[in-house]
């Protein structure tokens, strides 16, 4: 963490970046969120882990869903197949997120027009990050080498093991960058202006939502293993 700070700070970036977040004997799912003078805003841990997931990463809660406030506009966004939970979607679409961030390892297409039906229903920039790995950036000293990644596995695909999938969509569904594959880069200029002009046509939870019809109702309180009530029939 205090790498990823530093990196923030000496560039004087915003740093969304995806970490395995150890508290006490669990593993989280993680996003954080760093300012430019490297300070930690904000941090998001997956709600549900997706399939065998589940045997490895615990589970977040609601005290996590939140957006971070940026000069240029609002951050916030989900982790993978979270970005599937339509409610999860709208709890950080009432705060009013401009820039969405979607961290996956989900490769293909059909990932790629997920992230344009999120940018068009929120009426925001949606940046989809898919990590890359080539078989030779793996490490000789890196332990179970072989068994993790056979030498059939490192000869496939040109050596790509995690080809990358990542793409930057516009307010309106419109692709601008990627996606980008078999390689470490990806970049756009975003115009903020975008957001509110495409959100005056459509506004999923403004003049678009019924709140006489529908509601939704999101527990964010921290859901701790211990909960002291204090009161003097308890002491």
């Amino acid at each position: 963490m205090d790498a990823l700070a530093a990196v923030a700070r000496e560039s004087g970036v915003w740093l969304v970046v995806g970490v395995d977040e150890r508290d006490g004997g669990t593993i989280y799912n993680t996003v954080l969120y760093f300012g430019p003078d490297g300070r930690l805003v904000e941090r998001h841990r997956k709600l549900m882990p997706t399939g065998s997931e589940r045997t490895v990463w615990g589970m977040g809660d609601g005290s996590t869903l939140r957006t971070v406030a940026a000069p240029f506009g609002r951050l916030g966004g989900l982790i993978c197949w979270e970005n599937y939970m339509p409610l999860a979607r709208f709890h950080l679409y009432a705060q009013g997120v401009d820039v969405w961030v979607a961290p996956t390892l989900a490769t293909g297409d059909a990932w790629v027009a997920t992230m344009r039906h999120l940018a068009r229903e929120g009426r925001m920039y949606v940046i989809g990050v898919n990590p890359t790995l080539h078989a030779d950036q793996l490490p000789e000293t890196l332990p179970d080498r072989d068994r993790l990644y056979p030498a059939e596995d490192r000869e496939r695909d040109n050596g790509w093991l995690m080809p990358g999938n990542s793409v930057i969509v516009g307010p309106a569904g419109d692709l601008i960058a990627g996606p980008v594959r078999e390689q470490e880069q990806i970049a756009a200029e975003l115009d903020l202006g975008r957001v509110l002009s495409e959100r005056r046509r459509f506004d999923p939870v403004g003049h678009y939502n019924r709140p006489d019809v529908f509601r939704l109702v999101v527990d964010t309180t921290a859901r701790q293993p211990v909960v002291e009530a204090g009161t003097a029939l308890d002491r």
